[in-house]
Parts: C-alpha cells; sequence; structure tokens
C-alpha cells in the first residue's frame, strides 16, 4: 500500500477542508500537523503520523524544541518533513520574539517568563541568560553568559556588565533555568543575585529583576521581594 496522503482520506477526516469551512482555530493539533506532513506512510494515515509524532515528543511544546536528528528518527518523518516542521517552528517562534520584542515595556515577570521560556524553559542544562534593555525596557541585546551549574564563583559580574556596556544597556533583567523543574531559587541563586545587584548599583546599570524558568511557572525576584526598585 502506498503512502496514505490527506486526500485519500475520508472527507469528514481531512483537515484541509474543515479548516476552510470551519477556520483554522476549529482544527486540533494533530489535524494541523497533518496539513503540514501532506502524507503517512504505509499503512499509516496522515494523521495517524501526526499523532504519533505528538505521542513521542510528548506534546506541542516539546515537540518545538526537538531536533533534526530526534525528528528523522521518527518512523515517517524523511529529510524534507524535517526541514518543513523545524521551518514552521522556527516562524512560530520568530513571530513570537518579534511580539514580545516590539511590546512597548518589558518589565512584567509574566511577560519575561513567556519570553524567556521559549529560549531556555526546555535546556537539559541550567542556562544564564541576560537581557539588555534601553529606557523603555525594551530589548537591545541578549545572550547566555554560562552553560551549566550556576553558583556565585563562575558567573562573574563582570561577563554580564562588560556587554551591557558595549550596548549601552539601561538596565538589566537576569535569567536562568531549573531544569528539575522546580523554580525556587537555592541559596546559590540568591548569594549570585545579590552580587550582580550590588555590581549594578557601582556601575549605574540596574538588575530590574532574576527570573527563575521552569517549564510550567517561573520565580520572580522582584514578585517575591527579593529585589526593591528605588521610586
Amino acid at each position: 500500500m502506498s503512502d496514505i496522503k490527506v486526500k485519500e482520506l475520508k472527507e469528514s477526516e481531512r483537515p484541509r477542508e474543515k479548516a476552510l469551512k470551519y477556520g483554522m482555530d476549529t482544527l486540533s493539533n494533530k489535524e494541523l500537523l497533518a496539513i503540514i506532513l501532506r502524507c503517512g506512510y504505509k499503512d499509516v494515515s496522515v494523521l495517524e503520523l501526526a499523532d504519533k509524532l505528538l505521542n513521542v515528543s510528548d506534546g506541542l511544546v516539546p515537540l518545538f524544541s526537538m531536533s533534526f536528528d530526534e525528528l528523522v528518527r521518527i518512523k515517517g518523518i524523511s529529510v524534507i518533513k524535517a526541514l518543513e516542521l523545524m521551518s514552521v517552528f522556527e516562524l512560530s517562534k520568530r513571530s513570537i520574539y518579534a511580539k514580545l520584542k516590539n511590546a512597548p515595556v518589558l518589565n512584567d515577570p509574566q511577560m519575561v517568563y513567556n519570553y524567556l521560556n521559549k529560549k531556555i524553559g526546555l535546556k537539559k542544562q541550567e542556562h544564564f541568560y541576560v537581557l539588555y534593555l534601553n529606557v523603555k525596557n525594551q530589548i537591545i541585546h541578549e545572550n547566555t553568559v554560562f552553560v551549566g551549574t550556576l553558583n556565585v564563583s563562575v558567573v562573574h559580574p563582570r561577563e554580564v556588565f562588560k556587554e551591557a556596556i558595549q550596548k549601552h544597556a539601561a538596565a538589566i533583567i537576569v535569567a536562568h533555568n531549573h531544569p528539575s523543574g522546580s523554580a525556587e531559587p537555592s541559596k546559590q541563586d540568591l548569594q549570585l543575585t545579590n552580587k550582580l545587584i550590588e555590581s549594578g548599583k557601582i556601575i549605574g546599570i540596574p538588575i530590574i529583576d532574576h527570573i527563575i524558568v521552569a517549564q510550567n511557572n517561573h520565580f520572580s525576584f522582584v514578585e517575591n521581594g527579593l529585589i526593591h526598585h528605588e521610586k
């Protein structure tokens, strides 16, 4: 039996027809994936392949972070299909980043978490990430300063504020992820934050917040009263 394509499904099961008739927002994640995939493989329909993809990745959010090698290891996902999927994922991420970057103010912890979660939320190692802001709290630069287990000795303020000075940043938001899933700060997190705050005061570039990113939650040092801003 040849690859089972969308057009070979029963009309009631065809996601393209359903989208045209009722709108894209009526389609399930599986149906949206089926439109991108276009066809399944021997004895497996495109909807079944889409369902398999979601099951293997354990959901839509982890799917967006799958690598090319991980995708092509799934039966039915060819090199072309993997590239097409990754193109869609990348465009989606860029759309989200562009929308958030263009926000007039980036000082709401939930907004910052939404932005950072796409960057470091699913990383398997701790990533110390810095957002450099202008006077309107818009992102002018961002980068990963360190990868690995964080403590006060491995993340030096020099590495954080060097970029801030070069980019003429008015303020900084620092963040790191907790692969464990718990967003609670450790003793090392508290020590590092205090060290950066003091350095920021000396240099004249304040730390607006420190956000700890877990996959489904976050911890804001400002929200929890651990960073205070002078009024």
